[in-house]
């Protein structure tokens, strides 16, 4: 089973999110602000971030910088943010995927599925297949 860290400052959000990605076989772990989240991200075996970026405190810029720092764990930042500077910066920050609010359910769990299959690829090993 995949862990799925879920951050946001909203908790309407976070169990939103959970609502649409439990169902898919998928572990949510929640944080509320950056700090919390980045202790859960240190502990548990986490596969996916899913980030919001205005949050009080620590923002999701910095939490998607210090999880770079540590980890390759894909990261999705998820965020009412739809300006494209905001876009790019994000993904100069460290991002692999980037989803504005309100979002449609289907599309945010297929982009934590390829998210997740790309890890999972660049986890197997590879074969060189000869030809005859």
């Amino acid at each position: 089973m995949k862990t799925i860290l879920l951050i946001d400052d909203e908790q309407r959000m976070l169990d939103l999110l959970e609502l649409f990605l439990a169902p898919h076989g998928y572990r949510c772990l929640q944080a509320t602000d950056g700090q919390k989240a980045l202790e859960v991200f240190k502990t548990e075996d986490v596969h996916l971030v899913l980030l919001d970026v205005m949050m009080p405190g620590m923002d999701g810029w910095e939490v998607c910088r210090r999880i770079r720092k540590i980890s390759d764990v894909p990261v999705i930042l998820l965020t009412a943010r739809s300006d494209k500077s905001d876009v790019v910066k994000g993904l100069d920050q460290g991002a692999d995927d980037y989803i504005t609010k309100p979002f449609d359910e289907r599309e945010l769990t297929a982009r934590v599925r390829v998210a997740l299959r790309r890890t999972e690829e660049e986890n197997q090993p590879k074969t060189i297949q000869e030809g005859p």
